[in-house]
């Protein structure tokens, strides 16, 4: 299981997720309130976005433990940006602690990351690769079911054009969910999956919060939504929305102690479009 965050809003400083809240990402890789292991020492990464340069997202990301990475405090110090993905790992058991199984993944505009596992994933994932396309399956790089699903959401994105590209996304990340649980189910698979998986494309984005069963078991999201999320003198708050100054952050625990950050309900989507108004709408795979 991991931890990862996710803004969209106005720039704000690397900083204002990574290393200033009380309970930042660096926090979170050592010490997690949510978690029955606090530790996520097995890498870190950030994507972010630089939208007036590309469309595609910058990314940095180490097999080290986060809190003990000199570079990124520096980057998180003086680097801003409208979109970040913010990911501590703690590897899932067999699975190799390798810079290319760290979190996010990038493709294109798009950024992915994962809190969690798929169900029998070693008994299973010949399966899921066999239905790749040859472009999605020669992608691949590392070992994780993360990159694995994340290539799974990128041949059913490319596969509908009809719909607008936030409802492309939506579709594809809950037609990903559905094939993962299928060909889990098919294999007689009784091991849940855990799929909090979050993706944008630096505009929108969408967070799933599933369980494939026992609902109260999911792992722990959180959404808090405002004008900005600012950090001075070592408190971190959500400012109230304005006109042009809107934000929102997703993430598997609360960063500060300041009031509104709301619990996603289980077997659901956060979905956040351009103009970062939030729904959360119920994933029926």
């Amino acid at each position: 299981m991991c931890r990862f965050a996710l803004y969209l809003g106005s720039p704000i400083r690397v900083s204002s997720l990574i290393t200033e809240p009380s309970n930042s990402i660096i926090h979170q890789s050592f010490h997690s309130y949510e978690r029955k292991e606090p530790l996520n020492g097995d890498g870190f990464g950030l994507a972010w976005y630089v939208p007036e340069l590309t469309d595609q997202p910058a990314l940095f990301k180490d097999v080290c433990p986060a809190w003990n990475n000199v570079n990124l405090l520096q980057l998180a110090r003086v680097t801003r940006t409208p979109c970040l993905l913010a990911h501590v790992r703690a590897a899932s058991p067999g699975l190799s602690v390798s810079q290319l199984n760290c979190h996010p993944f990038t493709r294109g505009p798009f950024a992915f990351m994962h809190n969690g596992t798929v169900g029998g994933f070693r008994t299973i994932s010949r399966k899921l690769k066999s239905g790749l396309s040859d472009d999605a399956y020669h992608w691949i790089q590392g070992s994780t079911d993360s990159e694995l699903i994340f290539a799974i959401f990128l041949d059913q994105y490319t596969g509908n054009t009809t719909e607008n590209s936030l409802e492309r996304i939506v579709g594809a990340l809950t037609k990903t969910i559905a094939h993962v649980e299928s060909v889990r189910r098919d294999a007689g698979v009784e091991e849940s999956s855990q799929l909090n998986l979050a993706v944008t494309d630096g505009r929108c984005a969408v967070v799933s919060r599933f369980i494939s069963r026992e609902p109260d078991k999911a792992n722990s999201l959180y959404v808090h939504v405002g004008g900005r999320y600012e950090c001075e003198g070592g408190i971190c708050q959500m400012r109230p929305a304005s006109a042009g100054n809107q934000a929102v952050i997703v993430a598997s625990e609360p960063l500060s102690k300041d009031p509104g950050w709301q619990p996603v309900a289980a077997n659901h989507l956060v979905i956040v479009d351009e103009d970062l108004h939030v729904e959360q709408r119920p994933i029926q795979p």
